[in-house]
């Protein structure tokens, strides 16, 4: 019996380490298995790409861990018929796998040269429902909304009341909070008729959520 391919062990290894940490929903499974990780990141570092470890890309910024993407997705509970808003494209990995799971996804990248960079990735790879926007990701994406779901890749210190503002009722969102050298953890929240309801879940560490769009190219 022929001994299976590098690639493929790797990817098994990949989807047992996601299970492994308690990730069950099967639909985010499938979509974390379908996006080519290696190609998200930069190419010396492919060989590095499904390990469960966050890894650098331009402009200082990373791509976050295997295990947190999915968490993060699961947490969001998208359907087939959601509008996504991703605030922190970076280099399109997260809106790759939201994308398998959502009608449309918009995502705002503050530097121009990974939403670029982003847009060609994704348009390469067959990702039409994906929408890169270069801007203020505390703006959001007002001429689109409402949205079904928001997330939010960066830790914001308070919950951005414009991207609130933003999400259709019964909507969620969720983004890391707290302060850039404190304890930051993941937060659900839910919008309702009374307000939002939020839920604290996994201790995280993000790059901070910086308001504008950057200067440089």
């Amino acid at each position: 019996m022929a001994a299976e391919p590098a690639a493929d062990v790797e990817r098994m290894e990949f989807q047992l380490a996601l299970r492994r940490r308690g990730i069950s929903d099967q639909a985010v499974l499938r979509a974390m298995d379908e996006v080519p990780r290696e190609h998200f990141v930069a190419a010396a570092l492919a060989e590095s790409a499904y390990a469960d470890q966050a890894l650098p890309i331009a402009c200082g910024q990373t791509i976050s861990q295997p295990y947190v993407v999915a968490f993060m997705t699961e947490q969001l509970d998208v359907e087939p018929q959601h509008r996504v808003l991703e605030v922190g494209a970076g280099s399109g990995y997260q809106a790759a796998v939201l994308s398998r799971l959502a009608r449309d996804v918009v995502s705002i990248e503050r530097y121009r040269t990974l939403a670029d960079a982003a847009r060609a990735r994704l348009k390469t790879l067959g990702y039409a429902n994906v929408t890169i926007i270069a801007g203020d990701g505390f703006a959001g994406a007002p001429a689109q909304a409402p949205f079904d779901r928001i997330i939010v890749t960066a830790a914001a210190e308070e919950v951005p009341d414009t991207l609130v503002g933003q999400l259709a009722e019964g909507g969620k969102m969720i983004l890391p909070l707290g302060p850039r050298d404190g304890t930051q953890h993941i937060v659900k929240l839910t919008k309702t008729a009374g307000g939002l309801a939020r839920q604290n879940l996994i201790a995280v560490r993000f790059v901070p959520l910086l308001p504008g769009q950057a200067r440089e190219l």
